[in-house]
């Protein structure tokens, strides 16, 4: 066939032609491609199992498999899971042959070679404490400075695990003593946080920054102030380091010793120059925080051996008190807007509380107002934090020096009677708690303690024992008529406002205590009317019969006199008891007077 005949011109010839070719050599392209990449598998699956068996020798610790599986270097270069080659696993192994033959069989490379988490075998070696590796790789040309992606060198790992052979061998091979880590914090700093007093020492004498700073401004004389370590401090301070230097929240070194109370360390800044009155941007000073932080009980070892300790760390902390209670300024702590016994209440801690009542600090100074915005309830008074903590020994050690239960917003008794302490409740009551306080809360006509005494006859009795108003639970303008008001559309302020004691007591939940409660009642008041929604609750319970009795038939006059003794007293005195030792009267009639027979709560704890 001629081509002139399918109309092709000269120059379409030569282009078949040249395409013709083209497709020929691209065919013998593939063939030779498909051949290499069937080699190239074949080789990386070699490769991956040499791999696996040089992994394997090395942990095992056979040099002779080892030596055997180094004619292929290229396995020597493959990662595990971990981004480990052999290097690393044998820089992590304790057998210098196997690290010299893994070593000879590595590239050049292998010894800067990191893992997945960014470490050189010269870091695993220190990591696990084998000096003889690292020596091997550092006279090797491993970099002493490399770190990890946490930024921790291996000089920071040497000093955590307390090696100061590697610590040495590190510096003398040129390890950068004031490298900076995760934070700008550097070697010294991690050896005055653990309190390695040898390494502080051994670090400065190779040239270390005696006072460089974190991120967080600390310094190692903070953290060594803070963890308590007196030997790391006394390094320090000889150096020269500023002994008022300030964190980035104005944290001083001496608010930083506070944290661990150590009377020496404190002494020692005193004597130095630390100021105790520079508050911390919270406003906390020094003082503030050794009566927080107390003493720190101790869980192992057994009952004798806690107690020695615990009595060991009341007396340091006193100690370390009474270091502070001297420099502490009175004006210092106006200005912080809080005394020390609010922090000691807080903490628990009794001993503190103890030391600084009779230092002379007013138990019932409250916080200032921009203090207690920190708080939802608005607390002002360092009683509060006790009763907030169900800490009786601290509550009745602040009442007995003086302080007034009725002075925060949400009274103290309200949150002993929320938590249902008998002992708490008992002894604010005992020193005053008002029981007639009303909650600013969903506010009832009827004084809002009752509300937590419902479903508990001896709390009830502890209320009505101290004079609160019973006679207000059965006032009613209703009377005898409908509930309902005329104007009534579903719903009324009077629902969540000052909502009667029959409107209270007659809801499903609370309707069968409804008699018990009224019974009680009945024993603390004259005559009183019951009105019609409280008569038709009351029906329905087993009291019933008993509570027409006492409102059918008229009252002995014994109780009458009783009534009246207690009206006449006035309901702070009934709050107070301590003004019963005013009265001339017999210890039987004021016991009477008292209600005493009632007082079921001192009853349970003779009889247990």
């Amino acid at each position: 066939m001629h081509f002139d005949e399918l109309g092709y011109e000269d120059e379409d010839i030569v282009d078949l032609d040249s395409q013709y070719m083209i497709e020929q050599s691209l065919q013998g392209c593939n063939k030779l491609i498909g051949s290499l990449d069937s080699c190239s598998r074949d080789e990386y699956s070699s490769n991956t199992t040499d791999n696996f068996k040089i992994f394997s020798a090395i942990r095992k610790c056979d040099e002779t498999a080892l030596r055997l599986l180094s004619v292929n270097p290229r396995a020597f270069s493959e990662e595990d899971d971990r981004g480990w080659i052999p290097l690393h696993e044998s820089a992590s192994q304790n057998d210098l042959n196997i690290l010299q033959v893994t070593f000879a069989a590595s590239s050049e490379k292998a010894v800067e070679c990191r893992t997945l988490r960014g470490k050189t075998p010269l870091f695993l070696a220190v990591e696990e404490g084998l000096l003889v590796n690292a020596t091997f790789l550092l006279e090797n040309g491993s970099s002493p400075d490399c770190q990890d992606d946490e930024e921790d060198s291996p000089l920071v790992v040497a000093v955590r695990n307390n090696r100061q052979d590697l610590v040495e061998l590190l510096l003398d091979f040129g390890s950068k003593v004031n490298l900076e880590g995760c934070h700008r914090r550097t070697a010294l700093h991690e050896a005055a946080k653990l309190g390695r007093g040898h390494l502080v020492r051994l670090l400065l004498r190779y040239g270390a920054d005696a006072d460089p700073r974190s991120d967080f401004g600390l310094t190692p004389l903070a953290l060594a102030a803070q963890c308590g370590h007196l030997e790391v401090v006394q390094a320090l301070l000889k150096k020269g380091v500023d002994v008022e230097s300030m964190a980035q929240d104005y944290s001083t070194i001496l608010f930083e010793a506070s944290a661990s109370g150590n009377p020496e360390i404190i002494s020692l800044l005193l004597e130095y120059g630390a100021d105790a009155n520079i508050p911390k941007n919270t406003g906390h000073l020094p003082i503030h925080r050794v009566s927080h932080r107390g003493h720190l009980k101790s869980s192992v070892g057994g009952k004798m051996d806690r107690w020695l300790r615990d009595q060991e760390a009341r007396h340091v902390v006193k100690r370390a008190l009474e270091l502070l209670l001297p420099v502490t300024t009175s004006d210092s702590i106006d200005e912080s807007g809080m005394s020390p016994l609010h922090s000691a209440a807080a903490g628990g801690h009794v001993q503190c509380l103890q030391v600084l009542l009779k230092a002379g600090y007013d138990p019932n100074f409250m916080l200032h107002p921009w203090v207690r915005r920190n708080y939802d309830d608005e607390r002002k008074s360092a009683l509060y934090f006790a009763v907030s903590n169900d800490d009786v020994q601290s509550a009745r050690v602040l009442l007995e020096a003086g302080a007034m239960p009725n002075q925060d917003p949400v009274k103290c008794l309200q949150v002993a009677l929320r938590s249902g302490n008998l002992e708490m409740i008992d002894i604010l009551l005992r020193f005053g708690a008002n029981v007639n306080y009303f909650s600013r809360i969903n506010t009832t006509h009827f004084p809002s303690a009752l509300q937590y005494a419902l479903k508990d006859e001896t709390i009830l009795r502890m209320l009505c024992n101290y004079g609160y108003d019973v006679k207000r639970c059965f006032e009613c303008n209703y009377g005898e008529a409908s509930h309902v008001p005329d104007d009534y559309e579903g719903w009324s302020s009077s629902i969540i406002k000052d909502s009667l004691f029959c409107e209270v007591i007659s809801v499903l939940w609370l309707k069968e205590h409804s008699g018990c409660v009224v019974r009680i009642m009945l024993d603390y008041v004259d005559h009183v009317t019951l009105c019609s929604k409280l008569k038709a609750a009351l029906m329905e319970t087993k009291q019933w019969l008993e509570i027409c009795k006492v409102q059918e038939n008229p009252r002995c006059l014994q109780h009458l006199c009783r009534l009246k003794i207690r009206s006449c007293m006035g309901r702070l005195r009934l709050r107070a008891p301590v003004f019963m030792s005013f009265l001339h009267l017999p210890a039987r009639l004021k016991d009477y007077i008292l209600y005493r027979e009632y007082d079921l709560h001192h009853h349970k704890s003779q009889a247990g």
